[in-house]
């Protein structure tokens, strides 16, 4: 378990160098939901989602050997971009292991800035290369079995909370690929606001954490959902035992929930997100009706990186 002086160090050493996104009130889906809304807009973060945080956190405390026989990452899109970007701001060279199914654009990003791509059928699959390379000898850049990333993904949380107005929301969704995501924030949160409830949102087929809180620790599950920048084939140890400890519950959505919540995003809130952002507008429906009609929402809109023709497809 970290705790919140490694996410305030974690901010300290990043400071500068990324966006300090929007947090903003959201007429739109407060008219949407019924119930006061606050956005983080982490999709205006560089390279368009959350992972760039964790990823310079993790680079940045690397020494000079680690960064000289370069780094790797495995991803479904966006923690790969975040880490092929990163290494070339630093000039280090970066190995990025990917799923086929990822989408093109986010290959293509992570080509495009010069990292080396290594693809594999599936998820399942990419973490077992990522795996064979890793016993190579280059540094691994994990996407959320990390303390550090976790430290640097939790800065989100720590800028919500210094941005936002005291009492301005009770219960906060946080979308759930490995969980590096929702164990910063809810770390930062619960330290600054105890009050506050943290929920996490997965789509079905890619439900490794509300296994694994029903398994009492991490299971490996079986990879269906479309929402392919969710899709960890299991979380770590560390991811579940934050969740555990400090979210209140794991709610699922339906893939074409999630596609639908980009709909409603963009037409609502004016917001252009991926599936794993919007699947956080269903479930919010589902916190509602757990906690009453006082309730304030805090949504975190993790990521932007969507095709248009993809989710029109889906």
């Amino acid at each position: 378990m970290i705790e919140i002086g490694a996410v305030e160090a974690a901010a300290r050493l990043i400071e500068g160098r990324l966006v300090r996104t929007p947090t903003v009130s959201s007429p739109g889906l407060s008219d949407l939901l019924g119930a006061p809304v606050t956005a983080k807009l982490e999709l205006l973060q560089r390279t368009g989602s959350f992972k760039a945080r964790g990823a310079l956190a993790k680079l940045l405390s690397l020494s000079p050997a680690e960064l000289a026989v370069g780094v790797l990452a495995v991803s479904g899109g966006n923690h790969g971009v975040a880490v092929a970007e990163t290494a070339r701001l630093l000039d280090v060279k970066a190995t990025v292991c990917m799923a086929r199914t990822a989408p093109a654009r986010s290959i293509a990003a992570v080509q495009a800035a010069g990292a080396s791509v290594q693809l594999a059928d599936t998820m399942d699959e990419a973490f077992a290369l990522m795996e064979r390379l890793r016993a190579e000898g280059q540094t691994l850049v994990h996407p959320f079995d990390d303390p550090v990333v976790i430290a640097g993904q939790g800065t989100v949380g720590l800028e919500l909370d210094q941005d936002a107005a005291p009492g301005a929301f009770t219960d906060v969704l946080v979308s759930i690929g490995g969980g590096g995501l929702i164990s910063g924030i809810a770390v930062a949160l619960k330290a600054r606001r105890p009050d506050v409830r943290v929920w996490g949102v997965e789509t079905a087929g890619a439900e490794s954490m509300s296994r694994a809180l029903a398994a009492g620790g991490p299971v490996p599950v079986p990879l269906t959902s479309i929402v392919t920048t969710l899709s960890a084939p299991s979380v770590a140890r560390i991811t579940y035992e934050h969740v555990a400890a400090l979210v209140e519950d794991v709610i699922v959505v339906s893939d074409a929930e999630a596609v639908q919540g980009v709909r409603d995003m963009a037409h609502h809130a004016k917001l252009w997100t991926e599936p794993a952002t919007a699947c956080v507008l269903p479930a919010a429906r589902r916190v509602l009706e757990r906690v009453g009609p006082d309730a304030r929402l805090a949504l975190i809109a993790c990521g932007g990186n969507a095709d248009l023709n993809e989710v029109l497809r889906a």
